[in-house]
């Protein structure tokens, strides 16, 4: 579990760089470690909207509230 959390503070640390591709590189790490994490999945839609893929942004935010429905934080 730590490495997911290693990832996504690489991550998050990388978006506020605005390196988004590297960003979105270690979301896709991260969601390989634990796809039924639904706050990785919003991660992942950030950074993808980020880099201007809204389609497959849209995807990531539907993917993680189809987890948690009552997920907040979903865009």
């Amino acid at each position: 579990m730590d490495e997911i959390k290693e990832l996504v503070s690489k991550g998050q640390k990388s978006l506020d760089d605005g390196d988004f591709n590297a960003a979105l590189g270690y979301f896709e790490q991260a969601l390989l470690l634990n796809q039924d994490d639904p706050d990785l999945w919003n991660h992942k839609g950030v950074a993808l909207r980020s880099l201007g893929r809204y389609e497959e942004s849209m995807e990531c935010f539907n993917k993680s509230l189809e987890i948690d429905p009552r997920d907040k934080h979903a865009s």
